[in-house]
């Protein structure tokens, strides 16, 4: 396919969790036959025709680590270009509801602090949101969850 092809492509729409629990951020490692195998990520998965995004997110993250979550407030969205395709990444905070994750559909998953962030691999689209998560504390992310009627 051609670059001028490409470019006239609508971007693919991703939703993304990022699963705060006791200050540290859900990673889960990419499998080795994926793209980007063995980077790291926050969990989540494209967008099915007419599905909401938190409806995504939710199937996504039980698809991937047999967890339920609640989902907030979007924290960011963020458009990338690969030479293959477009991505547009919506973001949002989450928790888990109950149990602890499984490595259903990735290679591994862990805990991690914000300032720990920087030592693993993540693909090129996720540094935005890295970022934001460096210059954020826990209070300025934790209270997204008050519309929906969920405590932390």
């Amino acid at each position: 396919m051609g670059v001028g092809c490409l470019l006239n492509q609508d971007p693919i729409d991703v939703a993304v969790a990022v699963i705060e629990q006791n200050g540290k951020y859900l990673i889960a490692q990419r499998k080795a036959g994926d793209s980007f195998g063995g980077c790291w990520e926050f969990p989540g998965g494209k967008v099915n025709p007419g599905e909401s995004l938190e409806t995504c997110l939710t199937r996504e993250i039980q698809e991937e680590l047999a967890v339920p979550i609640a989902v907030g407030r979007k924290l960011q969205v963020i458009e990338h270009q690969y030479p293959e395709r477009s991505l547009r990444l919506h973001f949002y905070l989450c928790r888990i509801l109950s149990g602890e994750p499984q490595t259903i559909e990735c290679a591994d998953w862990r805990w991690v602090a914000p300032e720990e962030l920087g030592q693993f691999q993540f693909p090129p689209a996720s540094g935005p949101i890295l970022d934001v998560i460096a210059r954020r504390s826990r209070s300025n992310l934790g209270d997204c969850f008050e519309p929906f009627g969920l405590s932390q």
